[in-house]
């Protein structure tokens, strides 16, 4: 009653503004309406963990001054949030102009390397078969940014179900294209061949011992590409693994995990490809008339940087676990069991996972004690909060909670539930 009174007081001099509002006190655009809402949240959290803004009708109980602010960081974390995605759709609605943009961008960069390329040399029947191929693989990838513009534009099929930028995908994507150019570039030279000898040179370059490495590489990484996903959503059904979706894409999803912490996984399967990937496009300039014909040494380099990608994919993860349940105790307690109305502190591992750190995730989180469901709440300090945690949280016992023996279990953010813990409540 007490939070609900201080609740109805805070709010009763707030201003609602509708759908329209032209007064200048709210957002306009996404981007602008992200960034007021994650300004006024970090100074309500930050005054709060100060110990400012607590109406007098809670300030004399500590439980009630928590789950009071708790409450209000919660609400201001959902507009947070809200805000949040609304600015992810408007960032991935412009995105497919942009890509458009780098692809036309690079068959320019393709065009002056080549004319700069051809002084003295002379232009040759192959330069203009590479320049009509990027031109084709330009074209197809700007039809695809257009029909996929609402999904990131070609960015759209490397972008994982947690909306993430996906390192598997995004690297079978960058060799099935060299393929298909180098493919493209083939068939101009076959085109443009005036003699029969020429001609035979050029369909003798599409065999398949001339480009083993190449087409070895192809398949492993689409391969990769499937497995993973396979993995990744058996893992999570199988609450092995947990997965929050991301707001919006970043490039530095290649190389990071849900979390934002570099992957070495990931980095190392990122920079070996692309090492093999320059490589290759240096033979296919070098010897426009056959596939590049990738050295088996690189080749084999490439496909264990492949399989140590994939062994991370089985190795990341697992399920959040409760190691013990204390009662909490501030100091100059008393040693006792626990009661209901009493904190408890529950120890274990897993608790957020990777990339919940937000406070609308934090909030998401809740602990069965028996049968009742208990939210945990959010305690803020500078700069974060102190609860809950990783590793540890902390939580009140309410008194519908029945006395004797009940289980304890953790729903994390994720949805994933950890093992079942028994406690002794007395009276």
């Amino acid at each position: 009653m007490a939070v609900q009174e201080a609740r109805d007081g805070a709010g009763a001099g707030a201003h609602a503004h509708t759908g329209g509002c032209t007064c200048g006190d709210c957002p306009h655009g996404a981007r602008a309406g992200h960034r007021r809402a994650v300004a006024e949240f970090l100074v309500k959290r930050d005054g709060f963990a100060a110990g400012q803004g607590l109406p007098a009708a809670v300030a004399h109980s500590v439980s009630a001054s928590r789950q009071w602010v708790s409450e209000e960081l919660t609400q201001s974390a959902e507009l947070v949030a809200v805000r949040r995605r609304a600015e992810g759709e408007a960032w991935l609605a412009r995105l497919w102009r942009w890509t458009a943009y780098t692809v036309w961008a690079a068959v320019v960069l393709l065009l002056l390397v080549q004319a700069l390329t051809a002084i003295g040399a002379g232009w040759s029947t192959a330069r203009t078969a590479g320049l009509l191929a990027a031109t084709v693989v330009a074209v197809a990838l700007t039809a695809a940014s257009w029909f996929h513009r609402a999904r990131g534009g070609a960015l759209a099929p490397v972008i994982g179900e947690d909306n993430r930028l996906s390192t598997s995908r995004s690297i079978a994507a960058l060799w099935v294209l060299f393929v298909a150019y180098a493919v493209l570039v083939l068939v101009g030279r076959l085109a443009a061949a005036s003699d029969h000898a020429e001609r035979d040179a050029v369909i003798s370059g599409l065999e398949l011992a001339r480009g083993a490495g190449v087409v070895t590489v192809l398949a492993v990484v689409c391969g990769i590409t499937v497995l993973v996903r396979r993995v990744v959503g058996l893992r999570v059904l199988g609450q092995r693994l947990q997965k929050v979706r991301a707001d919006r894409p970043r490039a530095a999803d290649l190389l990071t995990d849900d979390a934002g912490r570099g992957a070495f996984a990931d980095i190392q399967y990122v920079v070996i490809s692309t090492v093999a990937l320059v490589f290759a496009a240096v033979r296919l300039a070098r010897r426009p008339d056959q596939l590049p014909d990738l050295p088996w040494g690189l080749a084999v380099v490439t496909l264990v940087s492949a399989a140590t990608y994939l062994a991370g994919k089985y190795a990341e993860g697992g399920r959040p676990v409760i190691l013990s349940v204390v009662r909490a105790r501030e100091a100059g307690d008393l040693d006792a069991p626990i009661r209901t109305g009493d904190d408890i502190e529950i120890r274990g591992a897993g608790f957020v996972p990777p990339g919940a750190q937000g406070a609308d995730r934090l909030s998401r989180m809740v602990v069965r004690i028996g049968a009742v469901n208990v939210h945990v709440p959010l305690v803020p300090v500078t700069g974060g909060f102190s609860n809950p945690a990783d590793t540890v949280l902390t939580v009140p016992v309410p008194a519908d909670v029945e006395p004797g023996r009940v289980e304890v279990q953790l729903v994390t953010a994720a949805g994933v539930e950890t093992n079942r813990y028994t406690i002794d409540v007395t009276e």
